[in-house]
């Protein structure tokens, strides 16, 4: 296996992504939107989760397929970037119809980034208009980092961010992950240079600097993050993708199997404090295939793309935490 031309979710022909963030606000929102309408399901593992519309998702329901998934910042709040996105895909003729009416359907999840830093006051809710922006960024090459849901993210020790990284399976499928990593968890290795998710770097997509040699690891809590706000404020919230065909049921076990991917790159991982979260999705472009390789690839894409959301993660004004390149400024 080997990453696709893009090593992000692009690499699966016909999603795009879309990001739009507020500087000010030090949050935003990321859509996935899809060509046509998709097969998608959730698996929800940590114990804060924030979501909208993802009960249509459980394999048993009648569903069959959605128009775009939302990650956003905002707590609660976020959730009305999923208003923004449908009205935006309204507006597009798309949605589900029953008889004359076309209803968008947008399940989403979001994160905590409400102690971050940025400027919380506003008097109107404005991630409805956050998510209409990021449907009209959406587009097959897409900025990571400080973008989208991932802007004002944050780690235990460092800023968190945006992250994407993909996989060619040896039939010929791709599998892909998109990811906020705001998690309770540390992503680097005491002293802020080593990933956790190291081991599964493909050539230096987060800096090439390898495992960190020494045992013993995981013991310490240590958190930046809780000192500096004094509350915990949390969740890791993804998107893993393929373009082979899946059944529902398929895709709720996807999701399930890239959880281990969290694990791997966040120390702890699925606390009583993150909402930790995967969406699975198909475009069902190609045969039907492996659903146990497309797992595996799967959480091996989120762990990568975890580390790259905290890699490409940049400084602004008012941060309360340093990035990853801040911190190591010698490599």
């Amino acid at each position: 296996m080997t990453p696709g031309p893009t090593n992000s979710l692009s690499d699966i022909a016909g999603l795009r992504v879309g990001n739009a963030q507020d500087a000010n606000l030090k949050s935003g929102t990321t859509v996935v939107v899809g060509d046509a309408p998709f097969t998608a399901s959730v698996a929800v593992m940590g114990g804060a989760p924030g979501t909208r519309e993802t009960d249509l998702l459980a394999p048993d329901k009648s569903v069959a397929a959605v128009d775009a998934l939302v990650l956003s910042g905002g707590s609660a709040f976020g959730l009305d970037a999923c208003s923004g996105v449908m009205d935006s895909l309204r507006a597009d003729g798309r949605g589900y119809a029953i008889g004359p009416a076309q209803i968008p359907l947008v399940p989403g999840a979001i994160l905590f980034d409400l102690l971050n830093g940025g400027n919380k006051g506003w008097t109107e809710n404005p991630y409805r208009a956050l998510g209409r922006a990021a449907y009209a960024n959406a587009a097959a090459s897409f900025d990571i980092g400080s973008v989208g849901a991932g802007s004002g993210a944050l780690t235990a020790m460092l800023k968190g961010g945006l992250g994407t990284a993909s996989l060619v399976l040896p039939d010929g499928s791709t599998v892909a992950a998109l990811v906020a990593a705001n998690a309770v968890g540390a992503v680097t290795t005491p002293g802020d240079r080593h990933f956790y998710a190291a081991p599964f770097e493909m050539g230096a997509e987060f800096g090439g600097v390898g495992p960190d040699p020494r045992g013993g690891l995981g013991l310490s809590l240590d958190s930046r993050k809780t000192r500096a706000m004094g509350a915990r404020a949390n969740t890791t919230i993804a998107i893993v993708a393929t373009d082979a065909e899946l059944t529902k049921a398929q895709c709720h076990r996807v999701a399930t199997a890239a959880h281990d991917g969290i694990a791997r790159a966040c120390v702890p991982a699925h606390t009583p404090h993150d909402g930790d979260l995967v969406f699975a999705l198909t475009t069902a472009a190609r045969p039907a295939a492996d659903v146990m390789l497309t797992g595996h690839a799967a959480s091996l894409c989120l762990a990568r793309a975890i580390a790259r959301a905290v890699y490409a993660a940049t400084p602004a004004d008012g941060d309360v935490m340093p990035c990853w390149s801040s911190a190591n400024a010698d490599i």
